[in-house]
């Protein structure tokens, strides 16, 4: 008997699912150790250059987007598992082989160009992985455990922002910023080992696939989703969520904390934490709120209905976002009360992290209990797509706005744009119906 219908309580007790807990535990601590170092490396060699970070996240982004698409064919024709350990262990080679031309190559220029190529690869590997993945779960735990399931992979996401992100801005002080590459790149290949141990039940397809074949499985794609009218609705509303989520953390969070905090004379705990480390501890609160959040999750029992909960959280999240923008406005720009505003961004992450648990969670058990499994990764990179398609535009333009207009600019119009979007979720009929 398998272990997806072994009757266990608690899903821990199923070996697949804790060699894929382990593996993504693994390789999403390198993830983050290396994004987090990463965004700070460009900033410091381009001399705080907003629009060329903005640049690299959205060339990143466009490549994960494209390879995507391939991902969610190849994850519904092969062994899903193959796909995984062997993404990770080309990422890890990649940034292992990446870290040795920049020790060779030492001038900004180089790295920056190094960088930006290491950053498209990689993201083109990570769009193949993603949907054999994200559709691992059902063929591996029973359906009633999937909340649980998707509940415990939030809670190691949040301990990695905790552990993660604590260790990312000691280890990026302390360590060479090769060095922390190169641990990356180990924790890669670390993954891969671990993610060849998972045993399913597989059964490759008969037809021999061609590009032709690829494309017919991409619009057989489309064609099942559009039968999903709650589940298109919902990505299409999480489309413009994240257009207006992503340059808050991705673009804002690092350019406060390089520019606002690094030309003050002093701030909240200036003698035990430097400004990167600041950036740690807001990212540790939206961590362990994070994982509060899940931690609940996963003892509760599967609702039947989550439409209604997701749009109302979401519209309390845009509550926070306005009083981000407030705060900065009042504590930053027009006054020099940097502590003010970084203990209210600390509490702001701190709810906003607990909010997310309460969109992520029911949000992706619904979309595995909905679909069929043999179209899962075909609709989960549709997903992928449509709920991140228009992140790398954001990315260059809030760089834009960042270098042209400044902080201030931009979380007004992310702070509008997400609140528009929440309140358009919270009344649309076909997203209530989920």
């Amino acid at each position: 008997m398998s272990n997806a219908v072994q009757k266990k309580d608690n899903v821990f007790l199923n070996r697949n699912f804790r060699l894929v807990f382990l593996g993504a535990l693994v390789s999403e601590l390198g993830a983050t150790l290396y994004s987090f170092a990463v965004s700070f490396y460009i900033l410091e060699i381009s001399n705080n250059n907003a629009f060329l970070q903005g640049l690299y996240l959205a060339l990143c982004g466009i490549a994960m987007l494209i390879f995507t698409m391939i991902g969610g064919v190849l994850g519904d024709r092969m062994s899903k598992v193959k796909i995984m350990y062997i993404c990770d262990y080309l990422k890890g080679s990649m940034i292992l082989s990446a870290t040795m031309l920049m020790l060779m190559f030492p001038s900004a220029n180089t790295q920056l160009m190094i960088l930006f190529i290491l950053g498209i690869l990689g993201n083109m590997v990570s769009g193949v992985f993603n949907p054999a993945a994200g559709s691992l779960f059902p063929h591996i735990v029973r359906e009633d455990q999937l909340q649980q399931a998707n509940a415990y992979f939030s809670m190691k996401n949040a301990l990695e922002n905790i552990i993660g992100i604590i260790l990312a801005g000691v280890l990026y002080a302390m360590l060479p910023i090769h060095t922390l590459f190169i641990l990356v790149g180990l924790c890669y290949i670390a993954s891969g080992i671990s993610e060849m141990m998972i045993r399913y039940e597989f059964h490759p397809s008969k037809e021999r696939l061609t590009l032709k074949l690829a494309f017919r499985d991409v619009a057989d794609g489309v064609s099942y989703l559009k039968t999903k009218q709650a589940i298109l609705a919902m990505i299409i509303a999480i489309l413009f969520i994240n257009f207006f989520f992503v340059p808050v953390t991705a673009n804002f969070l690092p350019f406060f904390i390089k520019t606002d905090m690094s030309e003050v004379p002093s701030y909240l705990l200036k003698n035990i934490l430097t400004p990167e480390l600041w950036l740690s501890v807001i990212e540790v609160c939206f961590g362990i709120s994070s994982l509060i959040g899940a931690a609940i999750l996963s003892s509760r029992p599967q609702a039947d209905k989550c439409g209604k909960k997701i749009a109302v959280h979401l519209c309390m999240i845009a509550v926070v976002f306005i009083g981000i923008t407030v705060c900065y406005l009042l504590f930053v720009e027009l006054n020099t009360q940097i502590n003010t505003f970084l203990i209210f961004l600390c509490l702001a992450f701190l709810v906003t992290g607990f909010l997310l648990s309460g969109v992520n969670i029911p949000a992706n058990t619904v979309l595995m209990r909905i679909v069929d499994k043999d179209k899962l990764s075909k609709v989960n990179s549709l997903t992928s797509i449509g709920s991140q398609g228009m992140i790398p535009i954001a990315s260059v333009l809030a760089g834009s706005i960042l270098k042209t207009f400044g902080s201030t600019a931009l979380l007004v119009f992310c702070s509008l744009g997400f609140t528009i979007t929440a309140i358009s979720m919270l009344f649309n009929k076909q997203i209530n119906k989920l």
